[in-house]
């Protein structure tokens, strides 16, 4: 399988170590506007509450408009790179790539 990407951001270890996060969002979704709202610095967007009770009662539309949880994107595919892997493919914010995937065959073992 065989699949078309645009890189969307890229993201140092959050840990310190020496990988990158990059994520990707499929062309598809970017064609039809699958995305969850965004703010201009491409964060999940804030919802703001005047008291408790509002909070409480939108709690539900806020966790699922994330995604299903806390600091999850919806419609993100992302992936662990490690430096040098990064540095040889030279990628960056915006640039079309294609993840392919395959099985690998067991041979009777």
């Amino acid at each position: 399988m065989k699949k078309e990407y645009v890189v969307r951001s890229i993201d140092a270890a959050p840990d310190g170590a020496p990988y990158v996060v990059v994520s990707l969002s499929s062309v598809k979704d970017l064609k039809e506007g699958n995305q969850n709202p965004q703010t201009p610095f491409g964060g999940p967007k804030v919802m703001n509450f005047s008291n408790m009770n509002d909070m409480m009662k939108d709690l539900n539309k806020m966790l699922s408009g994330m995604g299903g949880g806390m600091g999850m994107q919806g419609g993100v595919t992302q992936l662990k790179l490690e430096m040098h892997e990064y540095k040889d493919m030279g990628l960056s914010v915006g640039d079309k790539v294609f993840l392919e995937l395959s099985k690998a065959e067991s041979l009777g073992v």
